[in-house]
């Protein structure tokens, strides 16, 4: 395919139309007449040779290559929009935008709590929007990454892609604080018998793979999509919890649990700002880039 021969504002127009099933809100939606839509839909048509759009009774709705094309399409559209945004200066004091940030409430509370404290104060009309990182990260990467403006994710989940390191961080176990049968300290024995809670997604997998490798097979009682309800489910039982010591300084003065190391040496928790390479050369992201390493830099400086 020579793209060169390609009109890019057609990804404008097959995004709407696929999003609204509709050629006339199509056409509103990007400031096209009914007559205009029409005529780029006919020429998406041609380019693909599919219908895209099918009539059904009184509606379109997708073919199975218009299924396909819906995310394919927003995709494209993001990258697209964030190449021809890109700027060779940047002023935080001055300009008004977004950055969008993929991230598990753990670091959102860790060290995105930071980070907007920082923006706050020296670019008043920066806004970032935190988003739970989605299941497919480790799948499709780079799908993830375009259409974002970074992801905050220890390494060891993901590679191939630039990143830059933020701060350190380990694993400890959080206990009930009147456990029956946990003291000072947990046994091998304990992992293996006792009741877990669990963060149920895999971005914690370097951790869960030294269990695995250590002959532990975790018995879970719950599964959360969220670090921090880990102490509210461990409190007043039996349960064990595998967390970030960060993120366990912050919550168990809100539960009554208790921390305890863990009876083998931890893999090491290494935090990440990872982006597409799209945004590598941008000023914008240059700028957000320094200041979460700044930010990072202070963490360490702190702990």
């Amino acid at each position: 395919m020579n793209l060169t021969r390609l009109d890019l504002n057609l990804v404008v127009a097959l995004r709407a139309l696929l999003e609204e099933r509709n050629v006339t809100r199509a056409g509103q939606r990007v400031g096209l007449s009914q007559p205009a839509m029409s005529a780029a839909l006919a020429r998406l048509r041609r380019h693909f040779d599919d219908d895209l759009l099918a009539r059904v009774g009184g509606h379109y709705e997708l073919t199975a290559l218009g299924q396909v094309l819906l995310d394919r399409t927003a995709t494209a559209y993001d990258v697209l929009e964030r190449l021809f945004s890109s700027q060779a200066d940047f002023d935080p004091a001055a300009e008004s935008r977004e950055f969008r940030l993929m991230a598990s409430d753990y670091a959102v509370a860790v060290f995105g709590t930071e980070l907007a404290r920082v923006v706050h104060e020296e670019a008043p009309g920066i806004r970032l929007r935190f988003t739970q990182t989605r299941p497919v990260v480790v799948d499709d990467t780079a799908t993830l990454l375009s259409a974002t403006d970074g992801l905050l994710m220890p390494h060891g989940v993901i590679s191939g892609f630039p990143a830059t390191d933020l701060y350190d961080d380990r694993w400890v176990f959080l206990v009930a604080e009147d456990h029956p049968d946990v003291g000072d300290r947990l046994t091998r024995q304990d992992l293996a018998r006792l009741p877990w809670v669990t963060y149920q997604r895999t971005y914690d997998a370097p951790a869960v793979r030294q269990l695995g490798m250590l002959g532990i097979e975790p018995r879970v009682e719950v599964s959360v999509d969220s670090f921090q309800l880990l102490p509210l489910l461990v409190t007043g039982t039996r349960r064990i919890a595998l967390i970030q010591a960060r993120l366990a300084r912050l919550l168990t003065p809100i539960a009554a649990v208790r921390v305890v190391e863990p009876p083998y040496e931890a893999v090491p928790l290494r935090e990440a700002l990872w982006w597409h390479p799209v945004h590598t050369h941008d000023a914008a992201h240059i700028w957000l880039r320094e200041t979460a390493m700044r930010v990072g830099g202070h963490l360490t400086g702190a702990s």
